[in-house]
């Protein structure tokens, strides 16, 4: 430093970089020999820069946020707001109908159309229910016989009517009966197969069996077939109506034309009773 420069300054209090207004001082300011800015005015130089951005990033998001709120009502967005809304309100209402309050409105009615195996309404009239058949009640015996001999005869008689065999067709088959069987289902002791089926007593006259003690061996039937009542009595009634005139014959020559028995004159004495039993039987 120059010895005038010192002087200068005490005396002046200012640089001599202050003093100078011409170009030259200008010039010299501006070279390599010009004084730097104190460390202060450095910083806050430097700051300026930053304090910039940051104040330019600010004003975008405000203008950002400007922007989105201003944003038009039909943008795309707004639609599926509203969707969101719909599916809200959709699933709160299902909530409470599905809910347990006593509150709910009635359910619409269901109309279901009856099958055709649907029962019948009330306003039907109810089918009267068949009355059970009643069981046949047993003839009360008459003209002597027992029950099952009575029985017996009844079948005899049913046999008969449902062959339409005209009235002294039945007498004649009941008079012959008493006489060979006493109106009882005999087994044979000859055939021991008999004794196999329901039958009410044994004889021992051969081979003959049943009702009417017919034989199997001379082609009446088999052995079970005979010791059926009903089929004892069918097969009598067809070997009578293959007698010609049967119906102006008596009792024991019409009897006789079918039995052929070795006493043709036993079956007139029943001839009373075996009409008792017809007319209590028809």
């Amino acid at each position: 430093m120059r010895p005038d420069d010192s002087a200068d300054q005490k005396q002046t209090g200012t640089t001599p970089g202050d003093r100078s207004t011409d170009a030259t001082s200008a010039v010299r300011g501006t070279g390599r020999h010009r004084a730097d800015p104190p460390r202060r005015s450095r910083a806050l130089l430097a700051s300026t820069p930053v304090r910039a951005a940051l104040a330019t990033g600010v004003c975008c998001c405000l203008g950002v946020a400007a922007f989105a709120g201003t944003r038009p009502a039909d943008e795309p967005r707004q639609p599926m707001r509203e969707a969101l809304a719909d599916r809200a309100a959709a699933a709160a209402e299902a909530e409470q109908r599905a809910s347990r309050s006593l509150d709910r409105s009635p359910a619409a009615p269901v109309t279901v159309s009856p099958s055709p195996t649907a029962t019948p309404s009330a306003t039907a009239k109810p089918k009267p229910k068949p009355r059970p058949k009643p069981k046949p009640s047993r003839p009360k015996p008459v003209a002597g016989l027992n029950q099952l001999q009575m029985d017996n005869a009844k079948i005899i008689v049913d046999v008969g009517v449902g062959m339409k065999v005209p009235r002294r067709g039945l007498v004649v088959a009941i008079a012959t009966a008493m006489q060979e069987s006493t109106l009882l289902n005999y087994a044979s002791g000859v055939l021991p197969e008999s004794q196999g089926y329901p039958h009410q007593a044994v004889g021992w006259d051969h081979d003959s069996v049943g009702l009417f003690q017919q034989r199997p061996s001379s082609g009446w039937g088999t052995v079970r077939d005979l010791m059926r009542p009903t089929y004892a009595a069918r097969v009598f009634y067809e070997a009578l109506l293959e007698v010609p005139g049967w119906e102006d014959m008596s009792v024991t020559q019409a009897a006789q034309a079918v039995q052929i028995s070795a006493f043709p004159d036993a079956y007139a004495q029943h001839e009373d009773r075996a009409t008792t039993v017809v007319e209590t039987l028809t």
